[in-house]
């Protein structure tokens, strides 16, 4: 599995074959250095460590930043492995070499994007899982408009089943959007723009998988 750390930048639209307008993300992504390589023999899987955006130095513990020079870059933010990456580039595989945006998507194909969503706080059942809360505001009720209603817990099972669909923290988590197509791609600027939204923030940083 292929791929490129990238950083988001924000929603715009352009312009596609047929005239129409699509909304797509703009992803600022790599370039990426290949700072670890696994391989079957020492790791028992092949995989490449990706390493992208810069560290200050004072801030990069000390062991961190000798893994950094074996591979003579700089100390980087975000650090990335992908596995079976040294399928499609088995001879460009090697500590040191940079990854571009370029070399990994072309214009037209597919790909999935992992992000961390927004966090949006401790929130009810009506914006966290899309309730339609009590309903009517008549027969005596009062301030139930978006309430959860009954959880089931009676005299049986005497308990709350696990998973059950309550209130809680909301967003904040690992995401995984598929098969976003590439609208275009500018190498010399380092730039992606994929179809649809991507999870995160701005600044926050994407996972760009083929």
């Amino acid at each position: 599995m292929s791929g490129i750390i990238g950083k988001k930048i924000g929603m715009t639209s352009v312009y596609g074959a047929d005239g129409r307008s699509v909304a797509c993300t703009l992803i600022e992504a790599g370039p990426c250095v290949i700072t670890h390589v696994k391989n079957e023999d020492t790791d028992g899987y092949t995989a490449v460590q990706l390493a992208y955006g810069e560290r200050k130095e004072k801030r990069t513990p000390r062991a961190l930043k000798g893994h950094f020079d074996r591979a003579n870059t700089t100390p980087k933010k975000k650090i990335v492995e992908f596995r079976d990456f040294r399928v499609e580039f088995e001879e460009d595989v090697k500590l040191g070499k940079e990854i571009t945006v370029g070399e990994v998507f072309q214009e037209g194909e597919f790909l999935d994007a992992i992000g961390t969503s927004k966090g949006k706080g401790f929130q009810g059942v009506v914006k966290r899982h899309g309730f339609g809360g009590v309903g009517q505001a008549t027969h005596g009720q009062h301030n139930r408009g978006r309430a959860p209603g009954s959880i089931g817990a009676c005299s049986f099972p005497s308990r709350v089943f696990k998973g059950m669909r309550m209130a809680g923290r909301t967003g904040g988590r690992r995401v995984k959007v598929i098969n976003l197509k590439v609208l275009k791609v500018v190498p010399e600027k380092n730039l992606i723009l994929v179809t649809g939204s991507v999870p995160g923030a701005k600044n926050s940083y994407i996972v760009l998988e083929k």
